[in-house]
């Protein structure tokens, strides 16, 4: 096994040319110097000890080039990338450019096998079983409409699943007459046994697949994806994971959820360029699941068919591998460690002031992330976030559903604590003041 100063080592040495990883787009000297004085900082410190120590994230956030004029707490919709990253990409792209047909295509998109091999690595799985993508929404759409179904086939989901799955799902409905079966859930949802109860009481003999957001991009609930894969695959019932906010930003590997289909965003957690993202399918499942653009038909088995897209940048995608990078750095347990501190700094502080304050995430142990979704009884929370926005220049997330309002709060690794306890302090002053 690598240790993570000889890991973070390696990468330093490969942007200044040395061939510690041959294999990965050449970067520039200082790409990966602030994670090396982030090491020397952390010097073998758990990860709980670590979370407030500033003297390492600093480091961390000095990798990124932000506009500090604003304060973004939605990190959930689309993270920035780290400096390096975006860079790697632009200088694909104008590389690309110069000759497209020949630099795009002969030289760049080859290295997209290095992607996958790296992704498939850490997700757990086989390197045939990893298809790059473009977002969640495209790699659970593939799932969605890939998978043959009959009228009167019977698909399970949450009230609170992405509004554009369950749009897919609509369509399936209008278009082959198969049957929604939407589940209703508590916020938050008091036990994962309370969670696999439900989803179990809409399950018959007619259902065929049941679709589970691994972390709920409205509340931010961790959802007990292996407990429904084992209730599901013993009555031939396929279970679609959108992994939209999971990956990168807690550690799990594939064999932690035993699941056979897999979708994802890299924008967010991983901190990749916009419009990255990955399809897992586990290798027997392959054949049987259509991609969304046709492939030939030598590619049944292939995992490559659902990257059948037509002309797309290769830049985009190639960058991941420096994302990637940067995030197995930093450490996943690290990483989750400082999230979970920064949403319980500003959530604990709120919850002291007032008993109007609500959390609508559960924030035990293990149940959610850095996604914090609060509630505040009395407010309107359409004002309260435009009030953030325009008087506090602090970026946050309404969420309006028929089952509830909240705010969602999701800081990163960039995040200081200053950011957060000016969040905390405006937030104050509006559970006590109100908003103008």
């Amino acid at each position: 096994m690598t240790s993570r100063r000889n890991f973070v080592s390696s990468m330093i040495g490969a942007g200044l040319g040395v061939p510690a990883l041959a294999t990965l787009p050449k970067m520039r000297g200082d790409a990966f110097r602030h994670l090396g004085h982030a090491e020397d900082v952390a010097a073998g410190r758990a990860p709980s000890a670590l979370a407030e120590e500033e003297a390492y994230w600093g480091e961390i956030q000095r990798a990124f080039d932000l506009d500090r004029t604003m304060i973004n707490l939605n990190n959930g919709g689309c993270s920035p990338a780290p400096t390096h990253v975006l860079e790697q990409m632009i200088r694909d792209l104008k590389f690309s450019n110069e000759l497209p047909v020949d630099h795009m295509w002969g030289v760049i998109e080859p290295r997209i096998e290095s992607v996958r091999r790296d992704l498939a690595r850490d997700f757990g799985c086989d390197t045939e079983e990893m298809a790059i993508t473009r977002n969640a929404s495209e790699s659970n759409e593939t799932m969605i409409f890939g998978l043959d179904l009959k009228p009167g086939d019977e698909i399970v989901y949450t009230t609170q699943n992405y509004p554009r799955m369950q749009n897919a799902w609509k369509q399936r409905e209008r278009r082959y007459g198969v049957v929604l079966k939407p589940v209703k859930m508590p916020t938050p949802p008091p036990s994962a046994k309370d969670y696999v109860d439900r989803i179990a009481a809409a399950i018959t003999p007619r259902t065929r697949v049941i679709e589970v957001m691994h972390i709920s991009f409205m509340t931010g609930y961790i959802a007990p994806v292996r407990q429904i894969v084992d209730l599901a695959k013993p009555k031939g019932i396929e279970v679609f994971v959108d992994g939209a906010h999971a990956y990168a930003h807690f550690p799990f590997k594939r064999d932690d959820l035993g699941c056979d289909y897999y979708g994802t965003s890299l924008h967010k957690w991983l901190m990749a360029p916009i419009g990255t993202g990955f399809l897992y399918v586990r290798r027997e499942k392959i054949k049987n699941l259509w991609p969304l653009m046709a492939g030939a038909v030598e590619q049944d088995n292939d995992i490559r068919k659902y990257e059948e897209i037509g002309t797309h940048p290769a830049a985009n995608h190639n960058a991941i591998a420096v994302a990637l990078a940067f995030h197995r750095g930093i450490g996943a347990d690290r990483k989750i460690a400082r999230l979970r501190m920064l949403r319980d700094r500003w959530a604990k502080t709120l919850l002291a002031q007032s008993d109007r304050v609500k959390m609508l995430t559960p924030i035990g142990p293990n149940e959610s992330g850095a996604i914090g979704v609060v509630a505040i009884d009395g407010m309107d929370i359409g004002k309260l976030q435009g009030w953030l926005y325009t008087k506090n220049k602090i970026v946050t997330t309404p969420l309006i559903h028929p089952e509830f309002q909240g705010l969602r709060v999701t800081p990163n690794v960039y995040t200081t604590l200053d950011e957060v306890d000016r969040f905390t302090e405006v937030m104050v002053s509006a559970i006590k003041k109100g908003v103008a």
